[in-house]
C-alpha cells in the first residue's frame, strides 16, 4: 500500500522536470518556481493522504490520468504567477490549459473503461478542476477585473460555508450539468486570458461562466435546503 501512496510523488518528480523544460520556452521567476513546486508537493501531499484512508491496493489508470492533469496545472500555475513580474508566452499558457482541459474528458473515461471508479478519484479530479479555475481567474483579474475571482472562489467559499453550516456538507445527487458548467467556465476562463476577444466580450464571456455557475451551486444550495428539514422553510414560507 505504501507504494500505491509513493506513485503520486512520481508525478511531483515529473513536475519539476516539466518546469524545468517549461524555462526553455517561457522563463519562470523565482516566484513562479516557488508556486509550482508548492502546488506539486500540496497535491502530491492530499493524493497520498486520501489513498491511505481510502486503503486503495492500486493507483489507478483513472488516478494516472488525473495525476497528469494536476501536474499540468502547476505548470500552469508557475506560469499565472510568473506573469505579475515578467512576461510569459500566451500561447504556450493556453496550449498548455487548453491539453489540461481536454484531459479532464479522458480520466472519467478511463476510470468506467477499467473498472477504476472510486470516491478519491471523483474528489481528486474534481479538486483538480476546481484549482485551475481558481488559477485561471486569477490569471484574467488584470483583463477583466477582479469580480472574475468569484468564479474560482465559488468551490471554496462553499466548501467553507459548510464549516459552518454541516448541512450543506451533505451528498448532492450526481448532475452530468456540473461537469458541463465546470467545463465552460474553463473554457471560457482560457478564452479571456488568450487575449483575443475584445474587452467587451471578454466581459461577456466571463459574466456568462459566472451565471452558470451561480445556478449551478445555486440549484444545489436549494436541494440541500429542502432535504434538510430544520432549513425548509427558507424554500417553503411565503
Amino acid at each position: 500500500m505504501a507504494s500505491v501512496q509513493m506513485r503520486a510523488w512520481w508525478w511531483a518528480a515529473g513536475g519539476v522536470i516539466a518546469l524545468a523544460a517549461t524555462t526553455l520556452i517561457s522563463p519562470l521567476s523565482a516566484t513562479g518556481w516557488a508556486a509550482g513546486v508548492v502546488c506539486l508537493i500540496g497535491s502530491s501531499v492530499l493524493i497520498s493522504l486520501a489513498l491511505r484512508r481510502s486503503g486503495a491496493q492500486r493507483f489507478g489508470a483513472a488516478n494516472a490520468v488525473t495525476a497528469t492533469r494536476s501536474m499540468l496545472i502547476c505548470v500552469v500555475t508557475a506560469l499565472v504567477v510568473t506573469s505579475f513580474t515578467q512576461r510569459i508566452s500566451v500561447v504556450f499558457l493556453v496550449t498548455l490549459t487548453a491539453v489540461t482541459l481536454a484531459l479532464d474528458a479522458v480520466d472519467g473515461q478511463v476510470a468506467r473503461r477499467t473498472g477504476g471508479e472510486s470516491a478519491v478519484g471523483a474528489r481528486f479530479d474534481m479538486e483538480a478542476d476546481a484549482f485551475l479555475i481558481l488559477v485561471l481567474s486569477i490569471a484574467d483579474v488584470r483583463i477583466v477585473g477582479p469580480w472574475i475571482l468569484a468564479i474560482g472562489l465559488m468551490r471554496y467559499a462553499f466548501a467553507a460555508a459548510g464549516w459552518a453550516f454541516p448541512w450543506l456538507r451533505a451528498r448532492v445527487p450526481f448532475r452530468y450539468w456540473r461537469k458541463v458548467v465546470a467545463a465552460a467556465c474553463g473554457i471560457a476562463l482560457l478564452l479571456i486570458a488568450s487575449r483575443l476577444l475584445p474587452s467587451p466580450v471578454d466581459v461577456l464571456v466571463g459574466a456568462t461562466a459566472l451565471g452558470l455557475l451561480i445556478e449551478s451551486f445555486g440549484r444545489d444550495v436549494i436541494w440541500l435546503i429542502r432535504m434538510n428539514p430544520a432549513r425548509r422553510s427558507l424554500v417553503y414560507s411565503p
